[in-house]
């Protein structure tokens, strides 16, 4: 369902609140990613209504670009958790792609909770803001038209937009690496495969395609402390795919959503992030 934010908001938003925790409570396994996987406590009315409250402007944003530019695919990310002492802002990203019925839809990649498995999901805005998020903001990255035109295909074909998924999930994967497979990864490598569906049909092959663009992860600053009580408490979290003279020297390299704004902007795939905010 689609609708436009019009004098009529609050009553849109009451209606699609009660639709969207209906739907939420028949959920039998928790799916999330760019967020801990600590024991989810009860969605809250509030958390629920700003979440719908970004969808909603969220999607007036993706319209208003589709009028001015045609845009019909764009990069979208959320801040469910806090990075900013590693410097970043936000934490998850999906491709945002209008399907032909005409409401925009999320591509994206979900880990299950309590577990090192990972899914490829198609969500609306609403599911995709429906979190318990850290900041009310989303951002917005308008890929060039060759982007789109090549990535749009790929996000609407039930096998194509999976050719390159790995269900083994970590949290912090190794970037270079394919033992795992973390959100932004996939997003990452299915870029490269929808760019060159002929040459990248394998995730090395995606990553060749990577480094030759010039893309650069983010290289976090981990402690073995932080690693172990990572590795102990969490399935989602594993570093044994770094290589050992980065992983012992506190250097965990893996696709954040910052890198991929920066990397897209800088190789002009592209234009400049936009943000897309809810007052708190």
């Amino acid at each position: 369902m689609h609708a436009t934010v019009s004098p009529g908001r609050n009553t849109w938003l009451a209606m699609l609140t009660v639709a969207v925790v209906a739907a939420a409570a028949m959920v039998a396994v928790p799916a999330h990613a760019g967020r801990s996987c600590d024991e989810r406590k009860p969605v809250s009315a509030q958390t629920v209504e700003r979440g719908m409250a970004l969808a909603a402007q969220t999607a007036q944003a993706l319209d208003a670009e589709n009028e001015r530019s045609g845009a019909t695919v764009v990069l979208v990310g959320r801040a469910g958790q806090d990075l900013s002492k590693y410097g970043l802002r936000y934490s998850h990203l999906g491709w945002a792609y209008k399907t032909p019925e005409g409401p925009w839809r999320v591509a994206h990649k979900l880990n299950e909770c309590g577990t090192a498995v990972g899914h490829v999901y198609r969500q609306g805005l609403g599911e995709f803001f429906l979190d318990d998020l850290w900041r009310y903001d989303a951002v917005l990255a308008v890929p060039s038209a060759t982007v789109q035109a090549q990535l749009w295909p790929v996000l609407n074909d039930n096998t194509r937009v999976k050719m390159l998924h790995a269900p083994s999930y970590s949290m912090v994967s190794y970037a270079w690496g394919t033992k795992y497979q973390q959100s932004n990864q996939w997003a990452l490598e299915t870029l490269a495969y929808a760019m060159e569906p002929t040459t990248v049909r394998t995730r090395e092959q995606a990553q060749a395609w990577l480094r030759f663009k010039g893309y650069e992860p983010t290289a976090l600053k981990l402690g073995p402390l932080t690693r172990l009580g990572g590795r102990v408490g969490s399935a989602n979290i594993a570093f044994d795919d770094h290589p050992n003279e980065k992983r012992f020297h506190d250097r965990i390299e893996t696709v954040t959503v910052d890198s991929v704004l920066a990397w897209m902007q800088r190789s002009q795939l592209a234009a400049a992030p936009a943000t897309v905010q809810v007052g708190r």
